[in-house]
């Protein structure tokens, strides 16, 4: 085993890894970080490739906020179920940056930053001896892991674990003149609930296209059953589409008590089990808790107390997120039910600080405030009145 010792070693090189490094980084320029990913940069990933305006707020205090930049930004929204449809603006705008740019330049601000990039695929983590090592060929006194949803370093320490998961697949296709310049989001109707389909527009003629569902049952669906559902909710995207990929997203629970545990090893982004479960959102996530685990590792090194990083950074997380996941939590469970999706469409159609409220709630850190649940109710109450089929 190599006699050095790493100050930080980040597990997973995407947004959430990436932003970890150069958080410790920007707290002491100094430290000795290491990034390790099982694959080389650039590279693709799928996702919905929906950059917040809440993931630069994060990222500009680190000098990397222009990694959006050359992608046009996009505020208009479309929801849609059946026929009940609402369009508006939103109150900041979103990029849609394909996933090879994004994260690359992450991973190169992060580089450029002190961080040292290794191609290498963890298999085997221990604690021992007051640090973690990693494949016994890497010693770190505070490891993060930021490798994903199936993460290798979670699965050698506790096992695997067992969340409610969403399944979605993702491609490519020629955005139609009557999209361009919006994001589209359109519910299922006939399968496992919450479920829709999106077309985000990148602002170069092509969209990011997709569909995802709640996984329910014991049996996953098909390619070719996702592909059909998005058909029949976006007909013409797939003939047009390529370079389809499928994905698994951890959904977040009620809160964010059990899934860090005590210790020198942190979880951030999908390893921490953080996605949006109304909406799949989870680069937000990534980067926040990426940043909150970067600067707890650095403080945690600096007092020599490597062993209270695990409690701090569940201490840290939970501040900046425990009561936003309770509340997407609570409307991942009504979102399961197409009445309260219609109402909510409903509700934000009449209302700008309602649409900007659900927005907030599914793509950032906001809350269903007394306003939005008031809206819901009233938009259920006249739905019924006035039912429409779609």
């Amino acid at each position: 085993m190599n006699e050095e010792t790493w100050d930080l070693a980040v597990v997973g090189a995407g947004p959430a890894g990436s932003t970890a490094a150069l958080a410790a980084l920007a707290q002491q320029p100094t430290a000795r970080v290491l990034l390790l990913d099982r694959t080389r940069f650039p590279r693709d990933k799928s996702c919905g490739d929906g950059i917040a305006p809440h993931v630069l707020d994060v990222l500009a205090p680190l000098g990397a906020d222009d990694v959006v930049d050359g992608w046009r930004p996009l505020q208009r929204l479309e929801l849609s179920r059946g026929r009940r449809t609402v369009e508006g603006q939103m109150a900041r705008p979103v990029r849609v940056v394909p996933r090879e740019v994004f994260d690359a330049r992450l991973v190169d601000h992060a580089v450029a930053a002190g961080a040292r990039l290794v191609q290498h695929r963890v298999r085997d983590v221990r604690v021992e001896d007051g640090a973690v090592v990693l494949d016994g060929r890497f010693r770190a006194r505070v490891v993060v892991a930021a490798d994903g949803a199936r993460s290798a370093v979670r699965t050698a320490l506790a096992g695997p674990r067992r969340v409610r998961e969403a399944i979605a697949i993702r491609g490519y296709a020629p955005t139609p003149p009557g999209r361009a310049g919006r994001q589209l989001i359109r519910y299922g109707e006939g399968r496992s609930q919450p479920s829709y389909a999106w077309a985000f527009d990148r602002g170069d003629g092509i969209s990011n296209v997709g569909y995802g569902e709640l996984l329910g049952g014991p049996r996953q669906p098909s390619r070719g059953v996702l592909l059909d559902q998005l058909e029949q909710l976006l007909p013409g995207t797939v003939p047009q589409a390529e370079r389809w990929r499928g994905h698994h997203l951890p959904l977040s629970g009620w809160g964010w008590r059990t899934e860090q545990p005590d210790g020198p090893v942190l979880y951030a982004g999908d390893a921490a089990g953080l996605v949006n479960p109304m909406t799949g959102e989870g680069i937000y996530y990534a980067v926040a808790t990426g940043a909150v685990a970067g600067r707890t590792a650095m403080t945690c090194v600096a007092d020599h107390a490597a062993v209270a990083a695990g409690a701090r950074h569940r201490a840290a997380v939970r501040a900046l997120l425990e009561h936003h996941l309770r509340h997407t939590w609570l409307a991942g469970r009504l979102t399961r039910h197409p009445q309260v999706v219609e109402a909510g469409i409903t509700a934000a159609g009449r209302d700008q600080h309602t649409f900007d409220d659900l927005v907030e709630l599914g793509l950032g850190d906001g809350r269903l405030t007394p306003r939005l649940v008031a809206s819901l109710g009233a938009g259920l109450i006249r739905n019924q009145l006035t039912p429409m089929r779609g």
